[in-house]
């Protein structure tokens, strides 16, 4: 082959190279669907496109919606057996404060939301990329973790009816409901934080570290990750009546 050839040759390869680089981020509605059935292909696109707030906001959403459909009369029963349990009493004219627990409530929860997922991806930044030296940087993960955290804000809002008729707002999926012969205490407090559907966004996460620091693998990805959410759950789980 001629050296004019091999120019040729390695220009197409460059090329070709640059326009993988360069492929267009997936709609974001196609990034949804990802998220919950190909998740590999939603990482590889975030990862090299690291895109959240379209994530972000809708997760919110999600979890506005899923807070405002409760209604006000199952608030009022849950905050006052809420009081009770902690000794409080109820005060006069409780039942007028209703809405403004309920408004407060949705607010504080989308709000909630929002730093919880800003904190989840500093978190994962200084493991990943600090600690274990991967490479990685805020943004990416914060995508990751926007797209991922979409699993539990739908769950909360497929579980409303559950939550109604069970007069609990806070109603999960987590562990200690396969557990239920756990009796009152700290390991029955950490079930209950084993939130079933964040397990699920935890692992599509350690997809996304894996796509972002290819040379680790999703195994040990996953491994890391589940350890941090144990750990947190083992944390909170210490806090009386959680």
């Amino acid at each position: 082959m001629s050296t004019e050839e091999a120019g040729k040759s390695s220009g197409h390869a460059g090329s070709a190279g640059n326009e993988q680089a360069e492929t267009p981020l997936a709609p974001f509605h196609i990034r949804v669907v990802q998220t919950f059935f190909s998740p590999g292909a939603m990482a590889e696109g975030v990862a090299k496109h690291p895109a959240w707030v379209a994530a972000l906001l809708t997760g919110m959403a999600l979890v506005v919606a899923s807070l405002a459909l409760i209604p006000p009369e199952i608030w009022e029963s849950f905050t006052r057996e809420q009081m009770l349990a902690r000794g409080q009493e109820v005060p006069p004219g409780f039942e007028a404060g209703i809405a403004l627990i309920r408004i407060s409530s949705v607010v504080f929860g989308a709000v909630g939301y929002a730093i919880f997922t800003f904190l989840l991806a500093g978190l994962a930044t200084l493991v990943f990329a600090f600690l274990l030296g991967d490479e990685g940087r805020y943004r990416q993960y914060l995508a990751i973790m926007a797209h991922a955290w979409l699993i539990p804000a739908l769950v909360g809002l497929l579980l409303t009816p559950l939550r109604i008729s069970g007069e609990d707002p806070q109603l999960t999926l987590n562990l200690g409901s396969f557990l239920f012969f756990l009796q009152d205490g700290y390991l029955a407090r950490v079930a209950k934080m084993l939130d079933l559907s964040q397990l699920w966004a935890w692992l599509v996460v350690a997809q996304g570290a894996h796509a972002i620091h290819p040379r680790r693998s999703f195994g040990s990805a996953a491994a890391v990750l589940l350890a941090i959410f144990l750990v947190i759950a083992m944390l909170f789980g210490l806090i009386p009546g959680s």
